[in-house]
């Protein structure tokens, strides 16, 4: 291991993981395992402001799980666990509460969102918010700094999450004494907007996603339905245009990205034939780890177990940070 620092990341089990979560964000997880302690959870209480359907909940969170196990995480580095199979969480999330200002909530980004769409729809600022929503902050700043965490790799556009947690670590400090780490964020390197099969970008909300463990029949079936333009076999194209080629480079090599987007540009190529090429090349490298995820889903009796030893050592870590904090806060022994 190349240092001793810990990473640390979430996933909500809100849906299925689909190719843009893959890329954005899980294969850069993955490759920072290799070398690094690194913390992966599934944030099911984050999910509860948002999925009202505990039948869903528990069968994303296997999903999640299966996926970590399959797609080529050093699971000798990884912590991997459900975020409610530690307590400890929402006592400490209780606790940040109590010295976390109103207005660092009010700038949240997620906050801000919700209430611009209100107004533009015309509705009250606060029509649909719940708490949970609203300190959503809060339970993440808990998140990370329950585990003395050091690194939180998150895309640019999630850095305030990050931001909030130092900044709630270090209002707690100044009134209790050095008591938490002050995490950092690693901006992941910017994958793009990962296109879904309309070309925007892929999103459940939108519909147009491609799930990350889809059996080969349905993996096929979604490539050949990418909306393509109406340019005939023989005119050129423009590969950075194209939803088939932006999906494609992210899982050949750079050679083979060059040769598809030279005949991209040559012409002679038809649409059908580049969504063969981009079928072959997902199935290809995702093959292996569907038949490893599609084993764990047969066998949950494995997740369960690897879920339930991951727990057992993430509730030893918060219990100890717990200590510190009931000790500073509340004047029992540590």
């Amino acid at each position: 291991m190349s240092d001793n620092k810990i990473y640390l990341s979430g996933i909500k089990p809100t849906g299925t993981v689909h190719l843009g979560n893959y890329i954005g964000m899980l294969s850069q997880m993955r490759d920072i395992s290799r070398d690094h302690k690194t913390i992966m959870f599934i944030a099911d209480l984050h999910s509860l402001n948002s999925v009202h359907d505990a039948a869903a909940v528990r069968e994303h969170t296997y999903e999640i799980a299966a996926i970590i196990m399959s797609i080529g995480f050093n699971m000798e580095n990884v912590l991997m666990f459900r975020q409610s199979d530690v307590p400890a969480v929402c006592e400490l999330s209780t606790m940040l509460t109590n010295v976390t200002p109103k207005g660092l909530m009010d700038r949240a980004h997620s906050y801000k969102a919700a209430i611009d769409k209100n107004i533009a729809a015309g509705n009250d600022a606060d029509f649909g918010v719940n708490m949970g929503l609203y300190t959503y902050p809060i339970l993440m700043a808990a998140d990370i700094l329950l585990y003395n965490s050091d690194v939180v790799p998150v895309g640019a556009d999630q850095k305030q999450h990050v931001e909030f947690a130092r900044d709630i670590a270090g209002h707690f400090n100044t009134i209790y004494g050095n008591v938490f780490r002050l995490p950092e964020a690693q901006i992941m390197p910017d994958a793009g907007i990962i296109p879904g099969l309309d070309g925007r970008k892929m999103s459940k909300s939108y519909d147009n996603v491609i799930p990350l463990m889809a059996p080969s029949a349905d993996l096929k079936k979604r490539v050949m339905r990418i909306i393509t333009d109406s340019k005939t076999p023989e005119e050129p194209k423009d590969p950075d245009a194209s939803t088939i080629y932006m999906l494609y480079r992210h899982f050949a090599t750079a050679a083979e990205s060059a040769e598809l987007a030279d005949r991209f540009r040559a012409g002679g190529m038809g649409y059908g034939t580049a969504k063969t090429i981009l079928f072959e090349k997902l199935d290809s490298v995702l093959s292996p780890m569907r038949a490893r995820y599609e084993y764990l889903m047969a066998h949950r009796d494995e997740l369960d177990a690897a879920l339930a030893g991951g727990a057992e050592i993430a509730r030893r870590v918060a219990d100890k940070t717990m200590s510190r904090v009931r000790h500073v806060m509340l004047g029992t022994k540590k």
